[in-house]
């Protein structure tokens, strides 16, 4: 009896911790997007399922300064930016972070938090990083120009190229003619010679 008693409490406590994890809020661990789009970045997290409050924020750098952060719960909707480049959509299915006018000192590592309220237990996890790097302007004039330069040189390499077929196809034509000049002079015309008549017996 001792031992059926032992599996049948083995088995309500399983049968428990089963129902509790089903209730539990579920955390997706689906890959952060981030995305360049007319010269912002977008970071894109999918919202936590089964979850009625929680927060997600945006750091930066090995410090882990605040720049963004958004809470969502039952009565009301915050959000709130601690710098001027960063703001915050929400749908329900995700949380986009939008960074605009970012510069060469913007480049860092951006790390983004969730921290789960309710239902019960409290969650605080960094889930993702990301490198960000930035181009400044500057740079990529820089480099427009030098393509720009390179595309240039070809194109009078070709130019310069076919200047020198032409030339040479010329040349080749000129001696052609005065080789067949010099042949034909060779030949002096004749006059035609009628053919003697003969005489009348």
């Amino acid at each position: 009896l001792s031992t059926l008693r032992i599996l049948f409490t083995a088995m309500c406590v399983t049968i428990v911790i089963l129902f509790m994890s089903t209730d539990q809020a579920h955390v997706s661990d689906t890959q952060v997007m981030v995305e360049f789009e007319n010269g912002d970045f977008h970071f894109t997290f999918p919202n936590p399922k089964n979850v009625s409050e929680f927060s997600m924020t945006l750091f930066r750098g090995r410090e882990k300064k605040e720049i963004c952060a958004f809470h969502l719960s039952k009565e009301r909707v915050i959000s709130k930016s601690n710098v001027t480049y960063c703001q915050t959509q929400n749908s329900s299915s995700s949380t986009i972070f939008i960074l605009k006018n970012l510069e060469r000192k913007h480049i860092d590592v951006y790390t983004y938090c969730l921290e789960i309220f309710l239902p019960p237990p409290y969650i605080d996890c960094c889930l993702k990083e990301t490198y960000l790097y930035v181009q400044d302007k500057e740079d990529c004039f820089s480099l427009g120009r030098v393509s720009w330069i390179i595309i240039g040189v070809i194109i009078f390499a070709i130019s310069c190229v076919c200047c020198v077929v032409t030339c040479c196809l010329r040349n080749k034509n000129q001696k052609c003619e005065s080789n067949s000049l010099e042949y034909n002079s060779e030949y002096m015309p004749m006059a035609a010679v009628n053919a003697a008549k003969k005489p009348r017996i």
